[in-house]
């Protein structure tokens, strides 16, 4: 079985370990998760498994997504995700995932869309410094000087400025599971992961070096 579920946070809370030392965790209910198609080399070009998490009603989806969950007979699903396989011919359509694929001390990457914190400056998007607070000073909170001289003469794309602050997809990464839940799907994660309440979350096995 691969390592690597849907999910949706439920919310934050504190466990006691052995030692009596409080840790923070989030509550994530992991799955269950369908195979909804099974991608292989011949016909895909690359080998995957695309599962589905969450419910969604029947005429809120598109009528080409329709006809490729009927397939499975499984309902329709709120989330989509593809998982690389090495092995597809393993797996078939209608197989169910649950949290049990994962186990206390695993280390996982959480992917998820950060909390949307409207417009801001420099200051709080990118950490820059104020500038002084002194008699005649007018650039306290102000981004500074943005361009160039003769050549290019032009903002360069991508530079640091005031915008959007948040809702980005973001992954925070080698979190420790730190409690498997199966009879109610929950798995509690060691510290926070991006997104709001409810939102969803893409768990996967970490391939980092711990």
């Amino acid at each position: 079985m691969v390592k690597a579920l849907l999910g949706r946070k439920l919310g934050m809370m504190q466990v006691f370990a052995e030692d009596g030392t409080v840790v923070p965790v989030t509550v994530v209910q992991a799955g269950p998760c369908v195979v909804t198609q099974v991608k292989v080399p011949p016909r895909d070009g690359y080998s995957a498994v695309q599962i589905g998490f969450g419910e969604k009603k029947e005429k809120k989806i598109t009528r080409p997504l329709k006809g490729h969950l009927d397939k499975v007979g499984k309902g329709y699903f709120a989330m989509l995700r593809e998982v690389r396989v090495e092995n597809p011919e393993a797996f078939e359509l209608g197989q169910v995932w649950d949290s049990s694929v994962f186990a206390i001390g695993d280390r996982v990457d959480v992917t998820g869309v950060s909390k949307g914190k409207g417009f801001a400056g420099t200051v709080r998007r990118w950490g820059f410094s104020r500038g002084p607070v002194t008699h005649g000073c007018k650039n306290i909170r102000e981004p500074g000087s943005t361009g160039c001289a003769t050549f290019p003469g032009r903002v360069i794309k991508g530079k640091k400025m005031a915008g959007q602050k948040g809702n980005r997809r973001a992954t925070i990464l080698n979190l420790k599971i730190i409690d498997v839940r199966p009879e109610e799907n929950l798995i509690l994660i060691k510290g926070a992961v991006p997104g709001a309440r409810n939102a969803f979350l893409m768990i996967r096995k970490t391939n980092r070096v711990r």
